[in-house]
């Protein structure tokens, strides 16, 4: 999926890294070391989304963030040396949309820029393609909302519909029910990260006999997409 993509890194040698692999995949890349220049670019409009480095040299990243989020509403995918659990979750809870740490792996950035763009762009992007999963068996289409297992239609719930989609965005990519609790719900909704378990439960049963084969389980971490998307 194309779009226009600002990276936003201090690191010249990282940041021609990125631009390169998102170039490749189809991207137009506008690049900057600098926060100001950044916070100027966004306010020209015509950004797609930004990948953010935090610790930058003149403007605090989480500054840039907030200007694409409450300015312009612009999705961002934070990459930063930032590890900690703490970072993380602030940076989520500040509007974050996903959250690489360094080092990473420019393929793994790359799928999770065009996960958030397919999100985000929707039909306006010209059109998004119904995925597939599983050599077919397990069709996704956001655009009229429906999920088909075997040719037969998924009576999903609104939040296992968010679940379902929000795994498939990355097949393979383990999420933590914290990460779930955004995608699906919101932060505002306290307390919802222990009620995932029940949702995921409903979902798989909905899913029949492969339901724990396609949403798995990996122990102390969350849950990921078990069948991978077909080419």
């Amino acid at each position: 999926m194309s779009g226009v993509v600002l990276v936003v890194e201090d690191d010249r040698e990282l940041r021609e890294v990125v631009r390169r692999y998102l170039e490749r995949d189809g991207c137009t890349v506008h690049t900057t070391g600098s926060g100001a220049e950044a916070l100027s670019l966004l306010a020209g409009g015509g950004v797609d989304l930004v990948v953010l480095d935090l610790g930058l040299p003149d403007v605090d990243g989480l500054e840039v963030l907030a200007a694409a989020r409450q300015q312009q509403e612009v999705p961002v995918v934070v990459l930063t040396a930032r590890s900690q659990v703490e970072d993380r979750i602030d940076g989520l809870r500040r509007g974050a949309d996903d959250y690489v740490t360094k080092p990473f792996s420019p393929t793994e950035l790359v799928l999770r820029v065009k996960a958030v763009l397919h999100r985000t762009q929707g039909a306006d992007s010209g059109g998004p393609e119904s995925p597939a999963f599983g050599g077919g068996r397990l069709r996704i289409d956001d655009t009229r909302h429906e999920a088909h297992l075997d040719g037969i239609a998924l009576e999903l719930t609104p939040t296992e519909w968010g679940l379902l989609t929000a795994l498939a965005a990355i097949p393979g990519r383990v999420f933590s029910r914290y990460e779930l609790v955004n995608r699906v719900r919101g932060y505002e909704f306290a307390g919802y990260e222990r009620t995932i378990d029940s949702h995921v439960k409903n979902l798989r049963r909905k899913l029949g006999d492969n339901g724990a084969e396609i949403v798995e389980t990996v122990l102390g971490v969350g849950y990921r997409l078990g069948w991978s998307r077909d080419h």
